[in-house]
């Protein structure tokens, strides 16, 4: 199976530019119920994802001395790309393998995925992935019997 099979297009999930504001970014994260978001370079390429902890840790560590002063019209002049980690959340290829999309899976919430060029065009949830094998195991009629003292807290 191919991943694109669960890719949701970049038109239909909320990204943010790295020359966005920290309001706008905190705006939008809000609006949409996102705790975690794509960030994209003005030339839409992928760059990394900022989480509700990015923005909460920025106040915290860089702005400690000024954090009683912040409002929002202090934060409007703070770009995202002073904010945000690289490296966090892998994008993967619209050509990677299903193996590489479920070892991502595991670690992050979804998996943003780029073209061969790092263009973003959308991203893959844990949620479609989950609903997806639910449907095949249902379909096939199998159930996963764990006794219950095995189970993993």
């Amino acid at each position: 199976m191919n991943i694109a099979y669960f890719l949701k297009t970049k038109g239909e999930v909320a990204y943010l530019y790295d020359s966005y504001t920290l309001r706008q970014g905190l705006e939008k994260m809000r609006n949409h119920r996102y705790t975690a978001i794509p960030v994209l370079s003005d030339d839409n390429k992928y760059i990394g994802t900022i989480s509700e902890g990015d923005f909460l840790w920025f106040l915290v560590d860089d702005r400690k001395d000024q954090l009683l002063k912040t409002n929002m019209k202090s934060i409007e002049d703070i770009k995202i790309r002073e904010i945000f980690k690289k490296g966090k959340n892998p994008s993967v290829r619209i050509t990677a393998t299903m193996d590489e999309m479920l070892m991502k899976a595991m670690d992050q919430n979804f998996i943003p995925v780029v073209d061969d060029r790092n263009y973003f065009i959308g991203i893959i949830t844990r949620r479609d992935i989950m609903r997806y094998i639910n449907s095949k195991l249902t379909e096939n009629d199998i159930k996963c019997d764990i006794p219950e003292d095995e189970y993993v807290n």
